[in-house]
């Protein structure tokens, strides 16, 4: 690696562990999610109930792939591999189908209102193409290997 072309050390640790930080909380939501005792799934809104009882088990799934791809993305990142470009790229295709299809499926906006439904959508996605980003400019600049 060129030396002037080396990212500055602690800014690029810090964006790749608060990356991986941010998968790791989203991988523990999936688990949290995946693993709803009856009693949890009562304490939710009815709209909350609906539009869990309406997504399909594929979608679950993909949401798996989402969180995990982004988690070992992030991985990949804090060890300046290339590779985190390809996984970061498939999180965000997953997310994107994941609450496509979501709104679609569960009419979720009807169910739990446009707050509620857009909110964690926007932000993820945002927050995932802010990572993609990032790992393809570190790529382009010869960060990673």
């Amino acid at each position: 690696m060129d030396t002037l072309s080396a990212p500055r050390t602690a800014t690029f640790r810090l964006v790749a562990v608060l990356a991986l930080a941010w998968n790791l909380i989203g991988l523990a939501m999936f688990w949290m999610q995946m693993n709803m005792t009856p009693e949890q799934l009562a304490e939710l809104t009815e709209g909350q109930r609906k539009v869990n009882a309406l997504m399909p088990q594929w979608l679950w799934w993909i949401d798996g792939i989402a969180v995990g791809t982004g988690v070992i993305a992030s991985i990949l990142l804090i060890m300046r591999k290339r590779l985190s470009v390809a996984f970061f790229m498939i999180s965000l295709v997953a997310i994107v189908v994941l609450f496509s299809s979501g709104m679609v499926i569960t009419d979720m906006i009807q169910n739990v209102g446009a707050t509620e439904a857009l909110t964690m959508p926007i932000t993820v996605t945002v927050i995932a193409i802010a990572l993609l980003w990032y790992a393809r400019r570190a790529n382009a600049k010869g960060w990673l290997s």
